[in-house]
């Protein structure tokens, strides 16, 4: 061969002739590791081409002949690629299952001109490359009957006595591109023995075609069967381990199995920076996600805590200070930092007792024996981000408080909209739409949600006091019920549908955008609230007799405290209504997000919910470094998603991955170098919802067990949000690890007169699917019966 192609495996084939993939898999095969064969088409070729084509064609048509003609990927290889520090991945193009030497040939070329697309070309720019040249290797393209990606070694963690294996049916392309849920596996890096197991539903593969390929269903019997058994995961470990040591550290790789034997089609030192996405680490602060883990129940992915950035700074704006922010993540999950709450309310002398009470009745009781330690801030840099901050959201009450009712009837039409003309955007009309409306318009609905709570702040609880002083506790629980809550919306809608006042359409179109996973813009667009709820009769009768008690309750209370009391009941459901109303609008634009999200995956190569805003946004602009990033934090996102809930509370610097392990680990309290305070005998929470009753225990870790669940069962769950709400017809009563007074699962349970207990941190390790309780929810009480 001449200067225009070089052998895989060629000694001269280094960075400054076959670019960085081509060195990187020329140093692969002459280190004997099994690299599918192939040719380097050279930068001299590219730059003869440019100049004097003459011989180029001819040189490449002879060495794919030499290789025997076959199906190959064409892969561009440019000189800023594949290096340490400059990873540049997915700047140019790739195309599989390649036939004959015309095609072949036009491959190539497509490969050296994606060398002056956009994207790239805005890469070199933001990375500083003045410029740069391109290669391309052709390979026998592996008929894979699985494929994935190896990181030899934890991108949490970094923690290099473990690799992490993704795994799914057909070529890679399906694992890479993010359009399957692949088997996760962790592996011990001497032995190859697993240590962890989550197997994905693979609902796709990508499958060769006589013209290319394409993603096809995979078969029932395959979509939740294991990739790789354990002596297959020992062999791509001992593999891992070659490549790992060849490169002198931390590598990923793309790897293919075809006829029991494993390829290497990639790998690359891992160059991205992973972000372990856990705040607690070297902080002695006292944590709680009784209130975020309600909202954001599992683990969000990076594009939506980007968003839920956004939505904290203009919603709880006082929580959101720059450099004194007041929530954040562990392990990946949502948390509130009553420690720094703590130290911002001390700063503006609120009483450590009094900020107690206040945790109390929006966080739950902290539990007993554990400290809330205050850190030290400087008072003078508090204070000159508070005051501002303060006096902006009373300029946004005031000047938003009157165009709150225009704003919420307004919005769904305003966002169905948006969504349908985002269906037919390219990245820059996504780009630039984000900019000119979707930025403005979660702002502002985060405002909104601000100006619900702010504008009556007292009227939750202080309205219910005076009710429970005149009427009772137990009328004052009838008495506050009825109000037109959103979190109620999807039972009271499928009722309606199922009396035939409301069509199916129509409670679409309201509570579609509703669900289990409304904040999180990775989800499926349209995967919210269904439009019938099993049991819809059992919901109707129970609202019926929520109706007809209340109707007693008035009944019962003296006429001298009616008016008072009247007015004490309007200024709840005022709160109530404006604040669940306010908030539903702000998932309703979530949904429009989602739905910008699909529209950006289904362009750009990535998955791109692993992405952060502003480098998805980059993407779009074709200026962003995307795909090893985005596969990397897949990888991590996972890895904290198979974990069970973590515990209510958290002091100190937490390892989920050290707690999870632990036998005997507390799913309510945990303290940094102490034993968490001994449990008392009772399961106790809050008084959710009144009334006592007893039945058989169904312990569930995600509402897709619902159907699992058994009329007159009790619930027991870790927490609830709307997404749960079309199941509470069906129990006798509702008990969870998280809440509050103010919880989703206290206010539904109260307006369907179904008892609760809430926020009893270890409900669910401290019960079982098939025990016999009794749940007191005025008492705030769960007793384990004999059976």
């Amino acid at each position: 061969m001449d200067a225009f192609v070089l052998p895989l495996a060629s000694p001269d084939a280094v960075v400054e002739t076959v670019g960085g993939k081509g060195a990187s898999l020329a140093r692969a095969a002459r280190a004997g590791l099994p690299v599918p064969a192939g040719f380097h088409v050279t930068i001299a070729a590219h730059q003869a081409f440019r100049t004097r084509p003459d011989g180029v064609a001819a040189a490449i048509r002879a060495a794919y002949a030499e290789l025997g003609a076959p199906a190959v990927a064409v892969r561009s290889s440019a000189t800023a690629e594949d290096l340490p520090g400059l990873s540049f991945a997915g700047q140019q193009d790739t195309y599989l299952n390649v036939r004959g030497a015309d095609a072949v040939l036009e491959a190539v070329q497509r490969c050296w001109a994606s060398l002056g697309n956009a994207r790239a070309v805005a890469y070199r720019a933001r990375a500083g490359v003045a410029d740069a040249e391109i290669a391309v290797v052709v390979q026998v393209l592996v008929a894979a009957e699985a494929a994935g990606l190896l990181f030899t070694a934890d991108p949490v963690t970094g923690a290099t006595d473990r690799m992490l294996i993704d795994a799914a049916w057909g070529l890679g392309e399906s694992v890479v591109g993010g359009a399957v849920t692949p088997d996760s596996v962790v592996a011990d890096a001497a032995t190859g023995a697993v240590r962890e197991r989550r197997t994905g539903d693979k609902a796709v593969r990508t499958v060769r075609t006589e013209t290319g390929t394409e993603e096809r269903p995979v078969p029932d019997e395959l979509r939740r069967a294991a990739v790789l058994d354990d002596v297959r995961i020992a062999e791509l470990v001992a593999l891992g381990r070659r490549v790992a040591e060849l490169y002198g550290g931390p590598t990923d790789l793309e790897w293919a199995l075809a006829d029991g034997a494993f390829a290497v089609l990639q790998a690359r030192p891992i160059t991205s920076v992973l972000d372990p996405w856990n705040d607690s680490r070297g902080r002695d602060h006292l944590w709680t996600n009784t209130n975020l883990g309600e909202a954001l129940p599992g683990t969000p992915t990076p594009l939506t805590w980007s968003f839920i950035r956004i939505f904290s700074a203009h919603a709880m704006t006082t929580s959101a200070l720059p450099g004194f922010e007041a929530y954040g993540r562990i392990g990946g999950r949502p948390y509130m930092d009553l420690s720094q709450s703590a130290a911002i309310a001390g700063a503006v002398g609120v009483p450590r007792a009094v900020f107690r009470r206040l945790v109390g009745s929006a966080f739950g009781r902290i539990p007993p024996g554990v400290d809330l330690p205050r850190p030290r801030l400087e008072r003078r840099a508090l204070v000159r981000a508070l005051i501002p901050a303060a006096r902006g959201v009373l300029r946004t009450v005031r000047r938003e408080k009157p165009q709150v009712t225009a704003f919420l009837e307004g919005n769904p039409e305003h966002c169905a909209a948006l969504v349908a003309r985002i269906a037919d955007l390219d990245a820059p009309g996504l780009a630039a739409l984000w900019d000119a409306e979707l930025r403005p318009l979660l702002e502002r609905a985060s405002d909104m949600l601000q100006v619900a709570g702010r504008s009556d702040p007292q009227a939750l609880l202080g309205a219910r006091w005076i009710v429970e002083k005149l009427a009772g506790p137990a009328d004052a629980a009838a008495l506050t019920t009825g109000a037109d809550l959103a979190s109620m919306g999807p039972v009271v809608g499928a009722v309606q549908v199922a009396r035939g006042e409301l069509t199916a359409e129509e409670y679409r179109r309201r509570w579609g955008h509703r669900g289990p996973d409304e904040f999180e813009v990775g989800a499926p667009p349209g995967s919210g609230a269904a439009s019938t709820v099993d049991g819809a009769a059992a919901a109707g009768a129970l609202l019926d007799a929520r109706r007809a008690a209340r109707d007693a309750a008035w009944a019962r209370l003296p006429a001298r405290r009616a008016p008072i009391v009247r007015r004490a009941v309007r200024s709840w459901n005022a709160a109530a209504e404006g604040r669940e109303r306010s908030r539903s609008e702000v998932v309703r634009v979530f949904a429009v997000l989602r739905a910008w999200t699909a529209r950006a995956d289904a362009i750009l190569e990535p998955p791109v919910a692993f992405l952060e805003l502003v480098e998805l946004l980059s993407g779009l602009r074709g200026a962003a470094e995307l795909g090893e990033r985005a596969a990397a934090r897949r990888v991590v996102h996972a890895r904290y998603a198979a974990l069970p809930p973590y515990p209510s509370f958290v002091r100190g610097s937490f390892d989920p991955f050290a707690w999870a392990a632990d036998p005997d680990r507390r799913a309510d309290v945990w303290v940094e170098g102490a034993q968490p305070p001994v449990r008392s005998g009772a399961i106790t929470g809050f008084a959710g919802a009144a009334g006592v009753v007893e039945g058989v225990a169904r312990v569930l870790t995600s509402v897709d067990e619902g159907a699992a669940l058994h009329p007159g069962e009790i619930l027991v769950t870790t927490v609830t949000n709307v997404g749960w709400t079309p199941l509470f017809p069906r129990v006798a009563a509702v008990v969870t690890d998280v809440g509050a007074p103010l919880s989703h699962a206290a206010i539904v349970a109260r307006e369907l007169g179904i008892p609760a207990v809430v926020g009893c941190g270890d409900a669910t390790t401290r019960l079982h699917t098939g025990d016999r309780v009794r749940v007191d929810g005025g008492a705030g009480t769960v007793t384990l019966l004999p059976t």
